[in-house]
């Protein structure tokens, strides 16, 4: 062989290399394009899952402070309804309506008593 042909063949050789070479080093990725989207897709949903879980806790709790300021509002006009009660049943005593009678001028005929019956 000629010294022609031997640098021809070394060539080849070399550029068989330099090819393997090339075909060796590409690089593997970790994750496929699939796995990627999936991925994703994932983690969207845990995203809308916790924006979505704590808006729902937003919105209880609004709902409980109300129900706190109603239940607030009803105990009030519970104190006021017994303490209209209590006087109710102050001013409504025989005695005071004896005197308010006498006061106006009115007087007891015993003649002129009827008794009515409840039911």
């Amino acid at each position: 062989m000629s010294n022609l042909a031997r640098k021809f063949q070394q060539q080849q050789q070399v550029e068989r290399t330099v090819q393997e070479q090339s075909i060796v080093k590409t690089k593997k990725h970790w994750l496929t394009p699939g796995e990627k989207i999936i991925g994703v897709v994932f983690t969207g949903l845990v995203c809308f899952g916790a924006v979505h879980l704590i808006s729902n806790q937003a919105e209880i709790y609004q709902v409980n402070k109300e129900i706190q300021e109603v239940q607030t509002s009803i105990n009030e006009i519970q104190k006021v309804n017994n303490d209209l009660q209590v006087q109710v049943s102050e001013l409504s005593t025989y005695e005071r309506i004896w005197e308010k009678a006498k006061e106006m001028g009115l007087v007891l005929n015993e003649n002129n008593v009827k008794v009515v019956h409840e039911k």
